[in-house]
């Protein structure tokens, strides 16, 4: 198992997994999307919304542990997973980053989340910017009864 490393051997090809949490207020009530590919192109997505609440932390967390499991269940063994949270890749040690003290309310979830990427062959966890990751923010969103979010307005420097 690696979490972001070297190349893998041929004959596995990976799923493909864009996972995302919003929480609202935060913390407050929490919707979880992810968009996942298969290798053969095929797409599936997720969505819900939690009877619980917490923070976004805990939503983007929830949303990937729904997606690994949901990949589990389709058999994939090689697994590419993009977040747009920062912390959830830290937490989750990305190679080469500084080890991060955990976040003790979530350290169960955490080590949930460690358990299931263990369960694959090959699972490899890259934070992404915000906006390469609209469709799953949509999906969490919408599992809230949100629309998406307005795009980034383009600021204007004046010279």
């Amino acid at each position: 198992m690696s979490v972001v490393g070297e190349e893998q051997g041929p004959g596995s090809l990976p799923w493909t997994v864009y996972c995302d949490g919003s929480a609202m207020p935060n913390p407050g009530r929490m919707g979880i999307g992810a968009v996942i590919t298969a290798p053969d192109g095929s797409r599936h997505t997720l969505s819900q919304a939690t009877y619980i609440t917490g923070c976004n932390n805990e939503a983007e967390l929830r949303a990937l542990t729904l997606a690994l499991r949901d990949l589990r269940e389709r058999g994939a063994t090689v697994v590419r997973a993009f977040s747009d949270n920062s912390i959830l890749v830290e937490q989750l040690g990305a190679p080469g980053s500084e080890p991060v003290a955990p976040i003790v309310r979530l350290a169960g979830l955490f080590d949930e989340a460690r358990a299931l990427i263990g369960s694959f062959d090959d699972v490899r966890l890259q934070w992404i910017p915000r906006h390469r990751n609209g469709e799953a923010d949509a999906l969490a969103r919408a599992a809230l009864g949100f629309g998406p979010k307005p795009p980034a307005r383009q600021s204007r420097k004046r010279r």
